[in-house]
Order: C-alpha cells, then structure tokens, then sequence
C-alpha cells in the first residue's frame, strides 16, 4: 500500500553509474505510488505507439541521429498528461545539463508544476570503483555476487540455482568505472548548481545499506509533499 502523496511532486534522483538510482526508485514508486520516467523506456514506448512525437523520434532514430530536447521534452509532456502520474514522477536521465533543466522548468510551469526535489545521491569515488568493478552474476539465473561483499557459500557454485557458470559486464573494471565516475562529476556539477541556486537540491549518502538509503530518501519525499 503506498502512501498519500500530494499531487504533482516531480523528483529527480541525481547520482552516478552504479549508485543504485533505479532500484531507489523501484522503491519511492511501491512506497508512494510514483512513476519513474525512464527517457529510454519514453522514447521506445512513443516510438511503439505512433504519437506525434514518437514518429518524430524515430525518423531521427533511423537516421542514426540524436533525438533533440525538444522532441525528449514533448514525448515527456505526453506522458505527463496520462493519469498514472497524478501523485507524481521521478525522472530518470534527464535532464542532463542546465539547459534541459530550463526547458523542462518551462514545460513544467506550462502545466503548474514544478521540481520538488532534486536528490543527489553522495557516493565515495574509490568506494564506488570497488564496488561495480567487482560485481558479477550467475550466467543461469542471474543471482548477484561481489568479490568482496557477497560470494557463494560455496565457492564456484551458485546459492540460488547451483550452476557454476558466472558473467561479468565487459565494462565493470576499475578503469572504466573510474571513467564513467569522472565523467559524471564533470556534466552533472552545473546541474547540481543549478538545482541548488533554486533551492530544490537535496542530497543522501548513497554508500549506506539499501534500506538506509530508501528511508533517507522516503523522509526527504515525506517532507516536501508534506
């Protein structure tokens, strides 16, 4: 059962690679019955059902282009204007630079709403970089596992299914994950300042233990839609 929620809260959670934005936010939507907008899952899904804007996409798509703001934020006040959204959103990959920021304040405003938190998620670059480089999964079931944190009771062989086969993501080793670090650090900075200037920016420590990170999160959504 989720909690009453006003209408209309609109979240951004802010955080890199890694940093466990979407099963937060798989979370704040059980718990408050929000919507997690997904631009990828937008997109696909105004590309599938024909819209106006999905049509638009999706010529720039086959031509191998990038999609522009102005379509993103039009499949986005699409999506907007379906009723599951009434007690809010979470909003997820955009924006991404100060100037998506404004465009999606104005499309907003167009509609009477606006951003009611922007969550950064705070995390130790070194602690992150341990953290996904050594993650790994069974190949059957898709069990998670850790070099560190979380292996097998028994070595080699998978607790849930028992299989011995495991996988790694080719792109979770230190130096790339180090990488992604760096460059989110560099293109969200200007969008942490901004959300700041206007008095909308929050932040959590995103290193805790997942419960502790969703009640931090919880009491932060708590407080803003009263």
């Amino acid at each position: 059962m989720s909690e009453t929620m006003t209408k209309g809260a609109v979240l951004i959670l802010l955080g890199p690679p890694g940093a466990g934005k979407g099963t937060q936010a798989r979370m704040l939507e059980e718990r408050f019955g929000l919507v997690q907008l997904s631009t990828g899952d937008l997109l696909r899904a105004a590309v599938a059902a024909g819209t106006e804007a999905g049509l638009a996409a999706r010529s720039v798509m086959e031509a191998g282009g990038l999609v522009s703001d102005e379509i993103v934020l039009a499949i986005l006040k699409d999506r907007l204007a379906e009723p599951d959204t009434v007690r809010g959103v979470i909003l997820d990959g955009f924006p991404r630079t100060p100037g998506q920021a404004e465009a999606l304040d104005a499309l907003l405003a167009g509609q009477g709403l606006s951003i009611s938190a922007a969550i950064s998620m705070e995390v130790d670059d070194a602690a992150m970089v341990t953290r996904v480089s050594g993650r790994y999964t069974c190949a059957s079931c898709g069990e998670g596992y850790h070099d560190s944190f979380k292996q097998p009771a028994q070595a080699g062989t998978c607790d849930k299914c028992g299989s011995g086969d495991f996988k790694r993501r080719a792109d979770d080793n230190a130096e790339t994950v180090g990488a992604r670090l760096t460059a989110y650090h560099a293109s969200t900075a200007p969008l942490i300042a901004y959300y700041e200037q206007r008095g909308v920016l929050r932040s959590v420590d995103g290193m805790g233990a997942i419960d502790t990170i969703a009640a931090d999160l919880g009491a932060i959504v708590t407080d803003i839609t009263g």
